[in-house]
């Protein structure tokens, strides 16, 4: 197993200054963003978890997602045998969803004015825990109703290998590096992206131990 926190230079990470990598049109990667930003995130994802659990959703074909997911915001991404979609209350406690705590709602308008995208609202956040093995596979953000709206991730804990590729699914994929830390954004003529994330490799990281945590922030309504 390795410490990605001891060994984070091998991998490309920085502690200097966020950067700035334009990956597509209307793409961004901002390495480092959120590092100051860590604490105060990590101790809400802790408090709104209490309140809305991790769980493995089912796809619409009966597949258990490797995945882990949760939700905060006016509205939740829920999938089940009756298919993708937004949801206002929880399935599993039949309440409205968490309040979307304000560190959560402070970075990713940050992030989204540092990426070109102004008056970022977000009204949901769909929050991934990746352990070793876990992945997702490429696919469009396309349950919202305003695509006028950028996405903004942002990546805690260990590295993921990020598949950022095209508007159709055979379109040539990026593969980029993603560390603790980092914050992609993407609007414009890349809202409708294909995009993933490849297998998960095994390691701890001192903020999140043996997993990824994936914030992803959306205008819903």
């Amino acid at each position: 197993m390795t410490d990605f926190n001891a060994t984070r230079d091998l991998f490309g990470a920085s502690d200097s200054p966020a950067t700035r990598l334009d990956i597509a049109p209307g793409a961004v990667l901002l390495r480092g963003f959120a590092l100051e930003d860590v604490q105060a995130v990590l101790e809400a994802f802790h408090t709104m978890t209490l309140a809305a659990p991790l769980r493995h959703f089912v796809t619409p074909g009966g597949q258990t997602m490797s995945v882990a997911m949760t939700n905060c915001g006016e509205a939740g991404w829920v999938s089940d045998r009756r298919g993708y979609r937004y949801d206002r209350l929880d399935p599993i406690t039949g309440t409205p969803w968490p309040a979307m705590p304000a560190p959560f709602l402070a970075l990713a308008q940050r992030a989204a004015r540092a990426a070109g995208f102004d008056g970022f609202k977000p009204d949901a956040c769909l929050v991934n825990r990746y352990v070793p093995g876990a992945r997702l596979t490429l696919h469009q953000d396309k349950n919202e109703r305003d695509f006028r709206a950028p996405i903004v991730s942002v990546s805690l804990g260990l590295p993921a290998k990020f598949l950022f590729g095209g508007l159709e699914r055979t379109d040539k994929t990026q593969r980029i590096m993603l560390h603790h830390g980092d914050v992609a954004v993407w609007g414009g003529v890349s809202r409708l992206a294909f995009h993933g994330v490849d297998t998960l490799k095994d390691g701890v990281h001192s903020a999140t131990g043996n997993c990824r945590i994936n914030l992803t922030f959306r205008k819903v309504w």
